[in-house]
């Protein structure tokens, strides 16, 4: 259980596989998901690229400034990664590097006119990440 202070990844890391944990034991055998949001994107998708729970990664405002997120290159698992074209932590160079060493499995989103936290513009992000999720077959139910 997390005393809910920050510990520079490592005890997010802890965290995120608890709550991986509770939804294999409440939900058995579904198709489990992650999505994260800045440095939960750098947290969680560390454990989601190693957990075979895990059968899809959503990344949204990788803060490619502060954080390596190289560990996504060997990830073969179906992936979105979304930023906005104004996002100072996710500079849109930097994101385009990292796509063009991802696996054909990830695509990658840019959102004009968002920032950060795509201000006025959840409704891009909201649709990327449906139609994403839509498209996925649950290796794990058959379905």
């Amino acid at each position: 259980a997390s005393s809910g202070s920050f510990d520079h990844g490592e005890g997010e890391k802890d965290d995120v596989r608890a709550a991986i944990d509770f939804l294999e034991g409440k939900y058995p055998g579904l198709a489990l998901g992650l999505i994260g949001f800045s440095f939960g994107a750098w947290v969680g998708l560390q454990v989601g690229v190693a957990d075979p729970r895990i059968t899809a990664l959503v990344g949204l405002g990788l803060p490619l400034n502060f954080y390596d997120f190289d560990f996504l290159i060997e990830s073969a698992k179906p992936s979105l990664f979304v930023a906005g074209a104004a996002d100072e932590f996710c500079p849109r160079d930097k994101l385009e590097q990292l796509a063009r060493r991802l696996p054909p499995t990830s695509s990658v989103r840019i959102i004009d006119g968002a920032d950060h936290f795509f201000t006025n513009e959840l409704d891009p992000l909201q649709s990327y990440i449906s139609r994403f999720l839509l498209q996925l077959k649950s290796p794990r139910s058959g379905a």
